[in-house]
């Protein structure tokens, strides 16, 4: 298998058309992110059966030919923890990847290790150690050096490989279907989490304790520093902390000295922006009270209601055990907001299918919907039955006890 560096236009394109034809295409990204808005994309790596190969981004400009292929349904794509691949394509082209596998996830779903570090899966599943030296490379300076260029190719070269033997577990498991499935929902709640990134205000922090017309405030000041971050090629953190953001809005300033009063204000990031600060917030106070935002209803143990906390510890218990069955990772299968979700849709909204809870459809409900469902009407016991075993506990129709 040979292996290089690719610089120019020209030989770049002429991979792609190699790797538009290859069986699968491993393939993994090197960028940097501290100091931009969206991560810098500095190094593209690339692994057949044929070669491994590293592209420089920053000397070949047009990388268009490799988004298409990415974005097609005819070259499977193999990446490990592939976040930012998924967005550079997204960006790029305004496509998702349409045959993409992450082993990552994959692993998620014969395992429960999850999610595991790619020295990890490399280990685990094609028996081989990597080295990793490089993992403070600062991938935007150039030249890089033989050895830096050796380790990104490392983040390819087994998962083909890895791959291949994990499509035959699952196959083996009756999994296949459950791996495509998180694979595309993955895909698809990255994709729909940028098309809304307006509305994503209501995730800062400590936010749903604020009075409809302070949201009002925190969701203009949010927007704007999209807005400016994006301008600016700045992180939105350098523009204006979340913590700061929601602390104005809480505290409705009227002047630029009210705003420069906050704590942390004074460093000179944000003092540059408080005129702009102060017109957003002045504009905000002039919207008529019916274009305000409704009050946020949030998940702390707090604002839940008392038999929802109980219940989800109970299904806790059950979700654990049978993801010990089932040799899953009960990270993977849900959280306890998931199963927080799941009490409330079970007693209150059973009826609204369009509105259906993780663990209430798709493979999660194949797999313990039954169970959790049970539980919650008494149809169903648990106790102990082997308490030396990763899975103790046993669950017994009522009727038959």
């Amino acid at each position: 298998m040979s292996s290089s560096l690719i610089t120019k236009q020209s030989d770049f394109d002429n991979l792609c058309k190699r790797l538009k034809d290859a069986p699968a295409v491993a393939f993994d990204t090197e960028f940097v992110s501290e100091h931009t808005f969206r991560s810098r994309l500095c190094l593209l790596q690339f692994a057949t059966e044929d070669e491994t190969v590293a592209v420089d981004s920053l000397e070949v400009e047009d990388l268009t030919a490799w988004w298409e292929i990415m974005a097609n349904e005819q070259t499977p794509v193999i990446v490990h923890g592939g976040r930012e691949e998924i967005l550079f394509c997204w960006y790029a082209i305004q496509k998702p990847p349409a045959n993409l596998v992450d082993v990552q996830i994959v692993q998620g779903m014969l395992s429960r290790g999850f999610p595991l570090s790619h020295s990890a899966i490399v280990q685990k599943v094609a028996n081989a150690k990597i080295h990793g030296r490089e993992t403070r490379t600062d991938w935007g300076r150039r030249p890089l050096t033989p050895k830096q260029i050796e380790y990104a190719l490392e983040d390819v070269l087994y998962l083909i490989q890895i791959d291949q033997k994990q499509k035959r577990q699952l196959k083996k498991t009756n999994r296949t279907a459950w791996a495509q499935e998180e694979g595309n929902d993955f895909i698809n709640s990255l994709i729909r989490s940028q098309q809304q990134r307006n509305d994503a205000w209501v995730k800062l922090p400590k936010v749903s304790r604020l009075s409809r017309s302070e949201l009002a405030i925190a969701r203009a000041l949010f927007r704007w520093r999209e807005v400016t971050g994006e301008k600016l090629d700045r992180p939105v953190r350098t523009v204006l902390r979340d913590d700061l953001l929601v602390e104005i809005a809480h505290r409705r300033p009227t002047s630029e000295a009210e705003i420069l009063s906050s704590r942390d204000m004074q460093r000179s990031s944000y003092k540059r922006h408080v005129t702009d600060l102060l017109k957003v917030i002045q504009e905000t106070m002039e919207l008529p009270e019916s274009e305000y935002p409704a009050k946020i209803r949030t998940h702390r143990p707090e604002n839940t209601k008392h038999d929802e906390q109980v219940l989800g510890k109970l299904l806790s218990i059950a979700l654990a055990n049978r993801c010990a069955e089932c040799d899953l990772s009960p990270a993977m299968m849900g959280t306890a907001n998931d199963l927080r979700d799941f009490v409330s849709w079970h007693f209150s909204n059973k009826d609204k299918q369009d509105s259906l809870p993780r663990l209430a459809s798709g493979w999660r409900y194949e797999i313990c919907g039954e169970l959790l469902e049970d539980l919650l009407d008494g149809r169903v016991s648990l106790r102990v039955k082997d308490a030396s075993s990763d899975h103790p506990l046993v669950f017994e129709r009522v009727e038959d006890r």
